[in-house]
């Protein structure tokens, strides 16, 4: 089973996480604080990390932002654990790079849930391959390559890193409905009539080979 990194300075919920990844058969490895968390993510090579924001040493924000500039840990999987009071930090984390939030206390059922969709997601994706790949479609690359609006490169940027709707109207400050609006216009423009389509589109016009 895939190994995951949980990055937690509370000692209590960090065992407790770690026994119930443990339970449904991953190997789990241990961080104390943001710091700690990086250095194992770069030696463990880990297939997902889960990561408190409020920590000592460097917190959440920090981490994602130094996993997602090392090319070794750009594309892993990233989950913020967060509390209540930390949700207004939503938007910075996912544009940090941050795949994924669960609001603390987590329920069990849905932490694992959310942990094997973004692996399935990996997996599905052609691992790390496919992931450089992904990691290549910026904006730029976007705008370049079909011809779109900046801001419809930028949608179709955050489409293709396996973003939502609501996930990527919360990224960028707009309206749900304004994201369609721009993805129907992007589906026109580009002749294709789904998310999927559209992702294969960008995938074969911007990557070596494409």
């Amino acid at each position: 089973m895939e190994k995951i990194l949980v990055i937690d300075d509370d000692a209590k919920i960090r065992q407790q996480t770690c026994a119930l990844l443990r339970s449904e058969g991953y190997v789990t490895v241990e961080a104390r604080n943001g710091r700690e968390g990086v250095a194992l993510a770069r030696t463990e090579r880990p297939a997902l990390v889960l990561c408190d924001i409020t920590m000592p040493e460097m917190n959440g924000h920090r981490v994602v932002e130094a996993l997602r500039q090392d090319e070794a840990t750009q594309h892993l999987p990233f989950i913020f654990l967060t509390g209540w009071s930390e949700r207004s930090d939503q938007r910075t984390g996912m544009n940090l790079g941050a795949d994924d939030y669960l609001v603390k206390p987590v329920e069990p059922t849905e932490l694992l849930a959310t942990v094997e969709a973004r692996l399935r997601r990996l997996r599905s994706a052609g691992g790390a391959r496919r992931a450089t790949a992904v990691s290549d479609a910026t904006p730029g690359a976007i705008e370049r390559a079909l011809g779109l609006t900046s801001r419809e490169s930028e949608i179709l940027s955050w489409v293709t890193q396996g973003k939502t709707n609501p996930e990527i109207a919360t990224i960028t400050g707009i309206q749900l409905t304004t994201v369609k609006k721009h993805l129907e216009s992007i589906f026109m423009k580009l002749g294709v009539e789904n998310r999927t389509a559209a992702v294969a589109l960008v995938l074969e016009k911007i990557t070596p080979g494409g």
